[in-house]
């Protein structure tokens, strides 16, 4: 197999220090530039795999990077990375049709997890579409692609919420379900259908709403999902085996055990997930 090739564009050598030992012993091939014009000028004489860039460097600014990328290679896969995290620079970051985000700093499986994420990935500019970008209000629709989900899932996380690493990533998995569930059965992975999301910062809680195109669904008719057998949890799998369906059907017990209000409206394809502070 070839070996894939990244571009690390950093203004800290220590980075991209940092960067290749965390790919030494893989396929991955590295490369690398201290500012954002040099990174367009190999960019212009060839091709990455993925483009790695921090947002905040002297001279060029790794969002107006991200543009002028895209001039370039209009398909090129970049993933952003920052130590300055913020709501706004996560926003920014999907409105310029970066691939992926990553706070600094981060462990060696985050950034593999991106890169496996983003190589496999086919992303088409309105995928995710920002409707507002407020750091307290940020709202998205979405394409019914399971792979969107899973690019969004990677910034999301990385939004800065007051809570431990165990309840971060209960949180992000509960996301994850959210939207999985929204596209898988209220959008039927149907590209042509929206999903609507919200993430709501309040001083005292994170609020996820969301919305599918959908007809919803009733508690009284799951009987392929683990909260239907409050009594045998694992009763569910003969029933999805006999349906056809995929193993799984925990995302709503599991959603019901990390939320401290999950709220469904009574046609049941819109849902207020709520985790206090």
């Amino acid at each position: 197999m070839p070996a894939k090739t990244i571009l690390i564009v950093d203004d800290d050598l220590e980075v991209h220090d940092l960067v290749r030992s965390m790919l030494k012993n893989t396929d991955w091939r590295t490369d690398s530039t201290l500012a954002g014009g040099e990174a367009l000028s190999r960019l212009e004489a060839q091709s990455y795999d993925i483009i790695l860039t921090d947002i905040l460097m002297p001279e060029m600014d790794g969002l107006t990077l991200l543009g002028r990328i895209h001039e370039i290679r209009p398909d090129a896969k970049v993933v952003v990375m920052t130590a300055f995290n913020r709501p706004g620079h996560v926003v920014e970051s999907l409105r310029g049709q970066a691939a992926s985000y990553l706070a600094k700093p981060f462990s060696r499986d985050k950034l593999m997890e991106s890169l496996a994420g983003v190589l496999d990935w086919s992303i088409q500019p309105d995928d995710i579409e920002i409707l507002s970008d407020r750091p307290s209000w940020i709202s998205v629709k979405v394409r019914c692609k399971l792979e969107t989900a899973d690019r969004l899932v990677l910034f999301f996380r990385e939004l800065p919420i007051d809570l431990d690493v165990e309840q971060r990533q209960q949180v992000s998995s509960a996301f994850r379900e959210l939207l999985i569930n929204a596209i898988e059965h209220g959008g039927r992975l149907d590209p042509e259908q929206r999903v609507e999301l919200h993430f709501i910062r309040t001083t005292q809680s994170i609020v996820y709403y969301i919305r599918d195109p959908g007809q919803g669904f009733s508690f009284d008719k799951l009987p392929h999902a683990a909260i239907s057998h409050p009594g045998s949890p694992l009763e569910h799998a003969e029933v999805r085996e006999q349906m056809g369906i995929r193993p799984g059907g925990f995302g709503l017990l599991m959603l019901k055990n990390f939320a401290d209000e999950l709220l469904y409206n009574a046609k049941g394809n819109e849902v207020i997930f709520i985790k206090r502070l």
